[in-house]
C-alpha cells in the first residue's frame, strides 16, 4: 500500500513532468500517466514515479488505469488533472471530432476518474483534486473554441465536485495563461505573447508548482479557481 499517493495525468513533458518531479521529491508517491513515450520518462522512473501508459481516447485503457490506481493506492492523497491537448478549430479533424477530442481529455476522463476514485480519496485523512484549466475558460478563443469550451467545462466541474466531496476532499482549479514557451518559438512570437500580460514575461514552471503546493497544504480552500495569468484580465 502506498502512503501519500498522488495521481498526476500527463507527466511526460512540460508542467506535468515538473509536477511529478517536484512532488515525488517532496515525499509523495506519484503515479503518473502518459500517452507518448519520451526520454523524460526514464528520469521520472528512476526517481520512483510509477508510470502508467494510457491514451484517454481508449476506454479500455482508461478502465485499466482506474483498476491499477485502485490496486496501487487504496488511499489516494490527490488527483492532479494536467493531461491536455490543444487542437485548433482549423485542425485536420472535422469540427465534431475536434470538439469530441477536447471534451474527452479535458472533461470526460477527469469526470470518470473523480467518480471512480472517490472511495480512494475518501480513505485519506484529507485529499485534493486539482484541475488544470486555462485562462481562456473565461475569455474564450477565436481559434481554439473547442479547447476553450472544454476547459470551461472542467472549471465548472470544480464547483460540482467540491460540493459532492466536501468536507473530506477539497476540489480546486488552477487557470494558467503563459507558463512555458515551447522549443522553437520565435522571438517575435515570444514578445507578442509576453505583451499580453501586465507582467510581460514567461512565468516558469515554479509558479504552478507553488500554486499546487498551496492548495495541497490548505485545510480550507475548496471550490475555487486560482488564476496564474500575470494580470491578463487587466490588459
Amino acid at each position: 500500500m502506498l502512503s501519500g499517493a498522488l495521481l498526476i495525468t500527463g507527466v511526460g513533458q512540460r508542467i506535468g513532468q515538473h509536477l511529478a518531479e517536484h512532488l515525488q521529491a517532496q515525499g509523495y508517491q506519484v503515479i503518473g500517466t502518459y500517452r507518448t513515450d519520451r526520454p523524460s520518462l526514464t528520469g521520472l522512473s528512476e526517481q520512483g514515479v510509477q508510470l502508467i501508459k494510457c491514451d484517454f481516447n481508449q476506454p479500455v485503457q482508461v478502465a485499466e488505469l482506474i483498476a491499477e490506481v485502485q490496486r496501487q493506492a487504496p488511499a489516494l492523497r490527490g488527483i492532479i488533472h494536467n493531461a491536455s491537448d490543444w487542437l485548433p478549430d482549423s485542425s485536420a479533424e472535422s469540427a465534431v471530432a475536434t470538439l469530441h477530442a477536447m471534451m474527452q481529455v479535458h472533461v470526460a476522463v477527469p469526470y470518470q476518474l473523480n467518480l471512480a476514485l472517490q472511495d480512494q480519496l475518501m480513505a485519506s485523512e484529507m485529499a485534493d483534486i486539482i484541475h488544470l484549466t486555462d485562462y481562456v475558460a473565461e475569455k474564450g478563443s477565436r481559434k481554439h473554441i473547442a479547447y476553450a469550451a472544454s476547459k470551461a467545462a472542467l472549471a465548472n466541474m470544480t464547483l460540482s465536485f467540491a460540493q459532492l466531496l466536501a468536507p473530506k476532499v477539497k476540489v480546486n482549479s488552477i487557470a494558467p495563461a503563459l507558463i512555458l514557451f515551447n522549443d522553437g518559438d520565435s522571438e517575435e512570437y515570444k514578445q507578442k505573447v509576453r505583451a499580453k500580460s501586465l507582467m510581460n514575461k514567461e512565468a516558469g514552471a515554479d509558479e504552478i508548482l507553488q500554486a499546487v503546493d498551496y492548495l495541497l497544504q490548505s485545510r480550507y480552500v475548496t471550490g475555487r479557481s486560482l488564476a496564474v495569468d500575470g494580470g491578463r484580465h487587466l490588459k
